[in-house]
């Protein structure tokens, strides 16, 4: 195929004008989905074909692109049908495949060449509400199709990390992206702090481990879970990034920065908490342990003990809940106050911020620090 290939300091990409019913045959639709220890199916609706084209999509766990919008896909394909005169699809579609392309220079032109074809389909890093809305076109207008042409940035022969770090610059900006997506996305790409990256791969750690006491408690799909959650993971994050941060010197002394390891530490204390407060772990309809409020608190309270040296040297001495266990035991006399009835006059707030707060202060308190 004929492209144009441009230069960019170490880096380079090619500009390519697709024919549409060709486009559509090498890219690859997928879309963020997770397997929760249960099969999300996808939603359809009667005879809904933009519904039942997204959920053949949505099967791809390590998928980077946000979720299709089906209401977006249809404003599109209307476009498209009254377009007459302007271009249907003015702007660039960005395209990325991992294998390195051949692009062998036409004459003397440089820059301008014939670029050989990847072995397996396009992933899309931008524009893929676009290619869904051109897919119904075609199927509504097939002797139209011949008739467009699709411009294209494709990128070859990088990781897929620079796919996704491309994806998060590209959509945290002007294209508003689920909060908890771009915690999953932290640890890809290049330009995050190493403190995001560490945080983020322990709220996966917490999210997806065996023995994790919130596992898959941590909420990140949103309205579409069909499991009880407890707490968003952006919210999460927020909390095990502030420690990160405030310890990072502990990180690096006890742990070598090594998420399986510290993923240890606060598993134990998530496990000691949950053994001192057993009457009232997981009862989120009678009480308000485990709701998002006390759990962020719970990860202030793991910040502040962290700051005591003989409770890390504790710990490592049995590397179990048990030092944990002994620390909290206190928490057994306060379980009442966690009852859902009258909760927020006990922890009375203006808002979340400072209910969280008031709960972390009373939960000190009453470890007596």
């Amino acid at each position: 195929m004929l492209a144009t290939q441009v230069r960019q300091k170490e880096g380079r990409f090619y500009f390519i004008a697709y024919k549409a019913g060709d486009l559509l045959d090498r890219v690859r639709f997928t879309s963020r989905y997770y397997y929760e220890g249960e099969r999300i199916e996808a939603e359809t609706t009667g005879e809904d074909e933009v519904a039942r084209f997204i959920a053949g999509i949505e099967k791809s766990e390590k998928a980077f692109q946000r979720q299709l919008n089906r209401q977006k896909v249809r404003q599109i394909v209307n476009f498209y049908e009254t377009a007459v005169s302007q271009p249907l699809i003015p702007g660039t579609i960005l395209l990325f495949t991992d294998e390195e392309l051949r692009f062998e220079p036409v004459g003397s032109f440089a820059a301008m060449g014939n670029l050989s074809e990847p072995r397996s389909k396009y992933l899309v890093i931008d524009g893929q509400h676009r290619l869904a809305a051109l897919y119904f076109f075609q199927q509504k207008h097939p002797k139209q199709i011949d008739q467009v042409e699709v411009p294209c940035v494709l990128f070859d022969g990088k990781s897929a990390d620079f796919a996704t770090e491309m994806f998060v610059i590209i959509n945290s900006t002007h294209t508003k992206i689920n909060k908890s997506h771009l915690v999953d996305l932290y640890e890809k790409v290049s330009w995050e702090t190493p403190e995001k990256k560490f945080a983020a791969r322990l709220v996966n750690h917490l999210y997806e481990a065996t023995d994790s006491p919130l596992r898959y408690r941590i909420n990140r799909l949103g309205g579409r879970s069909r499991q009880e959650k407890w707490i968003l993971q952006s919210e999460l994050f927020n909390e095990v990034h502030k420690v990160v941060q405030t310890h990072r010197r502990l990180f690096e002394k006890h742990f070598q920065m090594r998420v399986e390891r510290a993923y240890e530490l606060i598993r134990d204390y998530l496990k000691g908490v949950r053994e001192v407060m057993e009457t009232v772990w997981g009862e989120n309809e009678k009480y308000m342990f485990t709701r998002d409020v006390t759990l962020k608190a719970l990860i202030r309270v793991f910040a502040s003990l962290l700051d005591d040296p003989r409770v890390i040297e504790a710990w490592k001495g049995e590397r179990s809940a048990r030092p944990f266990q002994k620390i909290l035991q206190p928490w057994a006399e306060v379980t009442k106050e966690f009852r859902a009835e009258g909760f927020y006059e006990r922890f009375p707030a203006k808002g979340q911020v400072e209910r969280v707060r008031r709960i972390h202060t009373r939960l000190i308190q009453v470890l007596g620090r």
